[in-house]
């Protein structure tokens, strides 16, 4: 007999006590799908009977899966730095090591600038959803891109971690208050891109990164 946790049917609640059904699994995907909009579009201020009607369920529904808003906060911190460090593992295993730190802080700040991010909205808020695990998740994710980087000699071997972060809030921050075009997001990004490039390697034409 198969057992619920290799059911293709089934994940594990966010507690992790019991496998979910195939039904309360796809109501916990649109509950945090409908989150992230409608935090996104109203900040996290907005309430979760708003979550609910977006959602199409009942907020009793709500309520199972996420007990209080809180929780449901932290769960789709804990989603989209699940989605980012799936992409940064990706890159990792690409066949261009030399310009994947480049390519993932190119989309990075592409999303930043196409909508105001719950990420973004949270920080500004200064809402502490203990979320340190998912975060070093993502930080070794980068770091991993940044040391590939450096043996395929396209980032200068003197650049730190910390360092690409701080560049990578930083523009990041700005595309998403000024809305920055797909214009001044490249030119941006060339200048970022020139000091990140060991000093023999700069100079060299813009390359556009997607």
């Amino acid at each position: 007999m198969t057992s619920p946790k290799s059911s293709p049917e089934a994940t594990s609640d966010p507690a992790g006590a019991r496998p979910l059904r195939a039904d309360a699994r796809r109501n916990r995907e649109r509950i945090l799908a409908a989150a992230e909009a409608v935090f996104a579009e109203k900040g996290p201020s907005a309430s979760t009977d708003e979550v609910a009607a977006r959602a199409g369920v009942a907020i009793g529904t709500v309520f199972k899966h996420f007990p209080t808003k809180q929780a449901l906060l932290q769960a789709i911190m804990k989603d989209l730095l699940a989605r980012l460090t799936q992409e940064v593992d990706t890159l990792a295993t690409d066949d261009a090591p030399g310009e994947a730190l480049f390519t993932f802080i190119t989309r990075m700040v592409e999303q930043a600038a196409q909508k105001r991010t719950v990420v973004g909205l949270l920080a500004e808020a200064g809402i502490d959803l203990q979320v340190a695990d998912s975060v070093q998740l993502l930080r070794e994710g980068i770091e991993a891109l940044l040391t590939r980087s450096q043996r395929a000699g396209t980032v200068r071997e003197d650049i730190h971690l910390d360092e690409v972060i701080a560049l990578l809030t930083g523009v990041c921050q700005g595309a998403l208050h000024a809305g920055w075009g797909r214009d001044l997001q490249r030119r941006t990004l060339a200048i970022v891109f020139e000091g990140l490039r060991p000093f023999g390697a700069r100079g060299g034409a813009v390359r556009t990164y997607s």
